[in-house]
């Protein structure tokens, strides 16, 4: 990524580079000859200086190196072996090869695009643990997120009525609790298309700063041959990406947070009404307990990693770059952060999967019903205590790999285009006019006031 959004910042011309170096660093690229590069060592201004002078090294024939090919070796041979020369510098390619704000927009493009895959697939892992929580879907009303029309709010309703919708997927689970007595539900299932909703608008945000970002000309100085000039600038100042990236961490940690609070309420049989830390012979199995101990842990990790990286400033170069933007920290947080969302989502996906099993023979909705086969394809019911890092992982993967996603988006998209009509079950989280003047509201007789 740091080598192909580099020659695209080349390709724009104002680098000052000839075309014949250019040429040759995609030929580099081409070949997949790629330069060892620290993850450590930019302050994100004048750009990534050090990251982008270790990726240059490599191609001048220093340090190391690795392909497919090669594997790691001196950069000399890996060239060699595929055929290519050492790029030999001319005058301001050295220069041109080493500035700007690459290292933090490549891994800053990965966490974009990581936070809009788990952001997705949040939605129907907790929609999923609302149905093993028997949960309303009243909450995802229309007529409710119409009047607070947040854009990532309304989708996310729209996501949860998709999966949920009782009349276009008849759900057993649902029908079973319907005239409960159970007024609403906690925040953690209410809440989530606005909670989740700010998630999906924050990566929107972000992910159109890093877009410009890395299709800008990010170099010092700037060199517009049209008007002759070489202009020194700031362009290569990393403070957009770097303020884009921890706002981007602060956001999809909610996803997290929020995750293990329905971990706990699937954990704890005073509020879920399924066997304690969800194994069917306590005591001697503790079940999801320590499962749920991790997710705790992640998201008190998380907390910490959410402290702005781009709120400090070092004075650097006898106090010519005397403000730095961090943004290659920002960065890595930023990815370490998903991370942990993605884990502690995988964790509640296992973990509403075997809550399923204590409500056997009833069936959820046809697409969650899909997810359930899915995840129990790679992870068997918990009976008793086995080690769970597999399991974790295995559904970490389906993650990761957008599996869960894809299994239930089709359903999603075919709600959408069909424009089928909300159904509004009778429940008594909500209350028509009528039922309370029936029930509640004592009409005046005549001469009464």
């Amino acid at each position: 990524m740091l080598l192909a959004l580099r020659i695209n910042v080349l390709a724009k011309g104002y680098s000052g580079i000839s075309l014949e170096t250019l040429k040759q660093v995609i030929e580099v690229f081409n070949a997949s000859c790629l330069p060892y590069v620290p993850e450590k060592g930019t302050v994100g201004a004048s750009g990534d200086l050090a990251p982008l002078s270790h990726l240059a090294l490599g191609l001048i024939g220093e340090g190391k190196m690795w392909s497919p090919k090669s594997g790691w070796a001196d950069a000399k041979y890996v060239l060699e072996a595929h055929g290519l020369k050492p790029v030999v510098l001319k005058p301001k390619e050295g220069l041109a090869l080493i500035n700007g704000t690459q290292m933090i927009t490549s891994l800053g493009c990965e966490a974009v695009e990581r936070a809009s895959a788990i952001a997705r697939q949040a939605d129907i892992v907790a929609a999923l643990t609302l149905e093993v929580l028997k949960g309303t879907t009243k909450a995802f009303d229309t007529d409710i997120h119409a009047v607070r029309p947040h854009r990532g709010q309304v989708e996310v309703a729209f996501r949860f009525r998709s999966l949920l919708d009782s009349d276009h997927h008849p759900s057993e689970i649902a029908e079973s609790h319907r005239f409960c007595d159970r007024v609403q539900d906690a925040y953690t299932l209410r809440c989530c298309p606005q909670v989740h909703g700010v998630v999906n608008d924050t990566i929107a945000f972000v992910k159109n700063i890093i877009t410009t970002e890395l299709n800008s000309a990010t170099d010092n100085p700037m060199v517009f041959a049209s008007r002759g000039e070489t202009i020194s600038g700031g362009n290569f100042h990393g403070e957009y990406p770097a303020k884009a990236l921890d706002y981007l961490a602060i956001g999809v940690h909610e996803l997290a947070a929020i995750s293990e609070r329905r971990i706990e309420r699937l954990c704890n049989p005073s509020l879920s009404e399924l066997p304690a830390f969800l194994v069917a012979e306590g005591g001697l199995n503790s079940g999801f307990m320590i499962a749920h101990c991790t997710a705790a842990a992640l998201v008190s990790e998380n907390k910490a990693l959410c402290h702005p990286s781009s709120v400090d400033s070092l004075s650097t170069s006898a106090a010519t770059e005397d403000h730095v933007s961090m943004g290659g920290w920002a960065a890595r947080k930023a990815l370490r952060v998903i991370e942990h969302v993605e884990q502690v989502l995988a964790i509640e996906l296992l973990a509403a999967c075997q809550g399923i099993e204590f409500l056997r023979p009833l069936r959820t909705t046809t697409p969650l019903e899909k997810v359930y086969d899915l995840v129990r394809s790679v992870v068997r019911p918990w009976i008793k205590d086995r080690f769970m890092a597999p399991d974790i992982e295995a559904a970490h993967r389906l993650l990761l790999e957008q599996k869960v996603w894809e299994v239930a988006a089709p359903y999603i998209e075919k709600y959408r285009m069909e424009h089928i009509p909300e159904s509004r079950p009778v429940s008594p989280t909500a209350f028509s006019l009528e039922f309370l003047h029936k029930n509640f509201i004592k009409i005046p007789e005549s001469g009464d006031l």
